[in-house]
């Protein structure tokens, strides 16, 4: 399938009330999945307990109830972070065991290759989109990647 026609039908998911779509050509199978956003269901407020009237047991302690902290977000890197145009699985070198194509230090031109990912058995080379120098590779030879995941800070 043409990506830029799956691009198109990722884009008709997200856009739309559409949760799932399936589409199956000569050429091969498409699954879209949309995943729910997370929602998170507001704390409880504590229960204030009740003034004691007279002649009263004394009231017991409010219960007071503890909201888990939200960790903050990782800080995105200094400098131009080049991310996946795709879900695939992200590979350093063009052929299994080669020679990486970048790596940290390597100087790269705009349009210079960084790596390949490999989506629904299509090898795609990716470009550098900014001109630099490689200080920080984020993802792992071999594994699996997401669309707009990071994997390059380019300074």
């Amino acid at each position: 399938m043409d990506l830029r026609k799956l691009k198109t039908l990722i884009d008709l998911v997200s856009d739309s009330n559409i949760t799932e779509l399936e589409i199956t050509e000569d050429d091969g199978k498409v699954r879209i999945v949309k995943a729910n956003p997370v929602t998170y269901a507001p704390a409880a407020m504590p229960v204030a307990a009740a003034a004691p009237t007279a002649g009263a047991a004394p009231a017991a302690a409010p219960v007071v109830v503890a909201t888990p902290a939200i960790a903050a977000a990782p800080a995105e890197p200094a400098g131009h972070v080049v991310k996946s145009p795709m879900v695939g699985t992200f590979y350093m070198s063009s052929t299994p065991g080669g020679k990486p194509l970048v790596e940290i230090g390597s100087v790269v031109k705009e349009g210079d290759p960084v790596c390949i990912i490999e989506a629904m058995k299509i090898m795609n080379e990716i470009e550098a989109d900014k001109a630099g120098t490689i200080t920080q590779v984020l993802a792992q030879n071999g594994q699996a990647v997401e669309f707009g995941q990071p994997l390059f800070v380019i300074e």
